[in-house]
C-alpha cells in the first residue's frame, strides 16, 4: 500500500513529525520533489533534527528511505545530514538515491543568490538554495542526473563545457560575476560521484518489486499546496509541484497505487517568505506571541531560521489545499499551542470587491481579498499529554469539529505536542 503525506497550506505544517509516526511502520518511505530549500523538524528518542533532503524515515531501522527522481539533489547537503544523524547516535539508515535524480550544481546556488541580489527589493524571498536556477535547467534540459557521473569522462566534459558557455554569458553581462570554471565543476562532480556511489540505484524498479511484495510504501512531501508552482500563491512558489499527484511522477510509480493521502494542516497558519496570506495577523504583538509559542521552540523557518508571517486558521485556502492534493484523512497539528487564548478567530471566507467567497481564488484576486472571521472561545488549558478525543476540553473539541466541518475533509490525527507520541486518533463524522 502506498500513502502519501503532504502539507495543505504554505508548508511548515508539521509533516515532518507526522511522517516520522507513520514511518514507524512503513517499510519505505520516499522523498519525491523538492530540495533543501525547506525542513521537516523531528523530535523523537534520539533527539530535535531538522532534516532537509533526507527521508523521515531514517530513524527507523527496518526502513529504507529513497531519495527519488523527483528531488533536487544537493549532495554535500544529504551527506552532512546523513553523518550528523549517525553522530548523534542515530543506527545508519539505508538509503537509496534515484539515478534518474537531478544534482543542484553549486552554480545554481550562486545564480539564485545572483538573482535575489539583482531584484532587490522585488525578490522572490528565496533561500538560496538553488532551487529554481535548478528546475530550470532541468526542463532547459541542460541538467545533470546522477547517472551523467558514470558517463565517459569524455562526454560529461562536453557537457559541462557546453552548459557553461549558456551560463557564462549571463554571469559575465548580467551579474558581472566571475565564469564557470569547467575543469573544476568537473572535479566537484567527481567528489559528489565518490559521495553518493554506494547508494545509487534503479528506483523505479526496486519499488515496482516492493509494491508486488506488498510492501507499505510511504511517499513525503515537501512544502504545501499553496506553494505549488502551478496551483498555489504564483509567482511566490516553489519550483516543483508539491502536490500528492506528483508523488507517483516523482519516484516512478503508477498513480492508481497512492491508496491514502494525509494532508498535515496546522491549528492556525504560517507562512515562511513572500507571498499573498489572506488571514496574517497584522498586530505584531499578537503575532509575535503565536510565533513564540508555536511550533517546538517559535515559529521559525527550520532551513533559514527566519521568523515565519503568523496567521489565524484559514478554511478557505485549507479546503483548497486539500481538494488539490485528494485528501484521505487531514492531520491537525500544534492544537496545543492554542491553549493561551481567550478567543480564536478563524477565516471563513474572503470578501472580494464587496462580495464574500468560500473558493481559494488566483493570485491578482488574493492580493485584494479581505478576510472574514468567526470568533470561537477558546479552552484556556494546557492539553499537552492527552491521547483521547473525548478528554480534550469542550471548546478544544468544538473548534477542531468546526475547522473540519468548513474545510470538508476528515481530521483523523491531532498532534497536541511535539514527540512522535504526542497524537489523538480519532473517527471523523465526515469519515465513517
Amino acid at each position: 500500500m502506498v500513502k502519501a503525506v503532504v502539507g495543505a497550506n504554505w508548508g511548515d505544517e508539521g509533516k515532518g513529525k507526522i511522517t516520522d509516526m507513520l514511518a514507524q511502520n512503513a517499510d519505505v518511505v520516499v522523498r519525491f520533489q523538492g530540495g533543501a530549500n525547506a525542513g521537516h523538524t523531528i523530535k523523537n528518542r534520539y533527539g530535535k533534527f531538522a532534516l532537509h533532503t533526507l527521508p523521515s524515515g531514517v530513524f527507523n531501522e527496518n526502513t529504507v528511505n529513497i531519495i527519488g527522481n523527483g528531488v533536487a539533489l544537493n549532495i554535500p547537503i544529504l551527506m552532512k545530514e546523513l553523518e550528523d544523524i549517525v553522530s548523534k547516535g542515530v543506527p545508519k539508515p539505508v538509503i537509496l538515491i534515484s539515478e534518474r535524480a537531478q544534482i543542484i550544481m553549486p552554480y545554481h546556488i550562486k545564480f539564485d543568490e545572483y538573482e535575489e541580489e539583482r531584484l532587490g527589493g522585488r525578490s522572490f524571498g528565496s533561500t538560496k538554495s538553488g532551487i529554481a536556477p535548478f528546475y530550470s535547467d532541468k526542463f532547459a534540459k541542460i541538467g545533470f542526473q546522477v547517472s551523467d557521473l558514470w558517463d565517459s569522462e569524455k562526454a560529461l566534459m562536453q557537457k559541462i563545457e557546453s552548459v557553461s558557455v549558456q551560463k557564462n554569458v549571463l554571469l559575465e553581462h548580467l551579474y558581472h560575476k566571475s565564469a564557470i570554471d569547467p575543469e573544476e565543476t568537473f572535479a566537484t562532480l567527481m567528489k559528489y560521484k565518490e559521495m553518493i556511489a554506494p547508494y545509487v540505484c534503479d528506483v523505479s524498479s526496486f519499488l515496482y518489486d516492493a509494491l508486488k511484495a506488498d510492501k507499505t510504501i510511504l511517499l513525503e512531501g515537501q512544502l504545501g499546496t499553496l506553494k505549488d508552482c502551478d496551483h498555489g500563491i504564483y509567482p511566490m512558489v516553489t519550483s516543483s509541484n508539491t502536490i500528492a499527484a506528483y508523488g507517483a511522477v516523482g519516484c516512478g510509480i503508477p498513480p492508481y497505487e497512492i491508496k491514502q493521502i494525509i494532508s498535515v494542516v496546522k491549528a492556525y497558519s504560517s507562512s515562511v517568505g513572500a507571498g499573498e496570506f489572506v488571514s496574517e495577523i497584522h498586530d505584531e504583538e499578537a503575532a509575535d506571541e503565536l510565533r513564540r509559542r508555536g511550533g517546538d521552540g517559535g515559529e521559525y523557518g527550520a532551513t533559514t531560521g527566519r521568523p515565519r508571517r503568523m496567521g489565524w486558521f484559514d478554511c478557505v485556502a485549507t479546503h483548497y489545499g486539500c481538494r488539490l492534493q485528494g485528501t484521505t484523512d487531514v492531520a491537525f497539528t500544534v492544537l496545543d499551542v492554542l491553549g493561551y487564548l481567550d478567543e480564536i478567530p478563524v477565516c471563513v471566507g474572503y470578501e472580494i470587491d464587496g462580495k464574500v467567497t468560500k473558493e481559494f481564488p488566483v493570485t491578482r484576486l488574493l492580493r485584494c481579498a479581505k478576510p472574514v472571521y468567526e470568533t470561537l472561545p477558546g479552552w484556556n488549558c494546557d492539553i499537552s499529554g492527552i491521547r483521547e478525543y473525548e478528554k480534550l476540553p469542550e471548546n478544544c473539541r468544538k473548534y477542531i469539529e468546526f475547522i473540519e466541518k468548513h474545510i470538508g475533509y476528515p481530521i483523523t490525527m491531532i498532534s497536541n505536542g511535539p514527540a512522535r507520541d504526542d497524537i489523538i486518533y480519532r473517527r471523523s463524522p465526515l469519515n465513517k
